[in-house]
């Protein structure tokens, strides 16, 4: 048969492709891609799961489909009602965009000190924003309560989305992406690798890939701030330090992450994070976010401890540029202690040999 590019697609072939309704269809279904330079400096296949890709751009949006059409079936969310949700920016942004998809309103509550291109996105996409102080979970001002708040003395106009706890988050990723690897690898995957805020994600993904893969190890990458590494191996959340991501890590177990199945788990630093982006940008012309880079810093340091040969997946988890205020900024990173100009990747292998 006679190969056809993408770039001439006959017009049988064209009429073959699927058309999409509406733009929430266009959620899932994304590709793996392989990273060229870590594959090669480690011996490993690692592949990155393109979330990037979703219309909404980032992984957030599989869990906004999902708690939306499951609350319209259920009756809890009705026509004339608004979506509210307390957000870190990424669900805030799918679900603004869900919800226009199926003619509702959306209010996204977002701490004031995420980054400005989440901010504008929320309101590009028709969402009514609503920006909060970064304040402790226990203040009652915290964007969860806040939302929370709204929807309890407002029942009959806001339905609140409660993306921690509502275990239609767990679903997406059970049901959807879960199953996409496992059919895109082939059911050869050694090691699955990935951040967490909600727990949705790596809850539904580990569940699933295990359920297929019983030997696949399944690893927590946290950033500093966060409890969670913490919590997996002793128990408790404690924590030390701040982080430049944004929407990953928590202080508290919710019941997407209840659900999830973790071998293992580790913290790495924000240099890390900041050395794997750059490295990664000028060796292979992938942009990273900050949660994406903290993932690919995280394979990276699984795949110099197993040695070669391993099959490695983790998450594209959005769009890079909504990190340009922050992760690509040279003077915010300065006024952090961290260094841009610290491209080269043989000290990080170096230090996760010695871990």
């Amino acid at each position: 048969m006679k190969k056809v590019s993408s770039q001439s697609l006959t017009m049988e072939q064209s009429q073959n492709l699927a058309v999409a309704k509406n733009i929430a269809e266009l959620i899932g279904n994304t590709p793996l891609l392989r990273i060229p330079s870590l594959s090669k400096l480690t011996g490993c296949e690692i592949f990155l799961k393109c979330e990037q890709l979703n219309p909404g751009g980032s992984i957030k949006d599989r869990a906004a489909l999902q708690m939306v059409l499951d609350a319209m079936e259920e009756g809890k969310l009705k026509k004339g009602m608004t979506i509210v949700e307390g957000t870190a920016g990424n669900t805030g942004i799918g679900l603004a965009l869900v919800a226009k998809a199926f003619g509702f309103e959306c209010l996204a509550v977002m701490p004031n000190d995420q980054t400005i291109e989440k901010q504008r996105m929320i309101e590009l996409h028709g969402a009514k924003l609503k920006l909060v102080d970064p304040v402790p979970f226990k203040n009652e001002n915290h964007f969860y309560h806040t939302a929370r708040r709204l929807a309890e003395e407002n029942p009959k106009e806001y339905w609140w989305a409660n993306q921690f706890e509502n275990l239609s988050n767990f679903k997406a990723h059970y049901t959807c992406t879960g199953p996409e690897i496992y059919q895109q690898m082939e059911g050869k995957i050694d090691f699955l690798v990935s951040v967490s805020g909600t727990g949705g994600t790596i809850g539904g993904n580990s569940v699933y890939l295990k359920e297929k893969i019983p030997n696949i190890k399944v690893i927590l990458v946290d950033p500093p701030g966060s409890g969670l590494c913490s919590y997996f191996k002793t128990g408790e959340f404690k924590t030390e330090g701040k982080s430049l991501a944004e929407g990953i890590g928590i202080m508290r177990l919710v019941a997407n992450m209840a659900k999830a199945k973790v071998d293992d788990a580790f913290t790495l630093p924000d240099q890390d994070v900041v050395t794997i982006a750059q490295y990664v940008r000028n060796a292979d012309g992938i942009l990273l976010g900050s949660s994406t880079a903290l993932n690919v810093a995280g394979v990276l340091r699984v795949a110099v401890k197993n040695g070669p040969g391993k099959r490695i997946v983790s998450f594209y988890c959005d769009l890079g540029e909504r990190s340009f205020s922050k992760l690509y900024n040279p003077e915010y990173l300065k006024g952090r202690g961290l260094d841009i100009t610290q491209t080269d990747i043989q000290p990080l292998i170096e230090k996760y040999r010695k871990l």
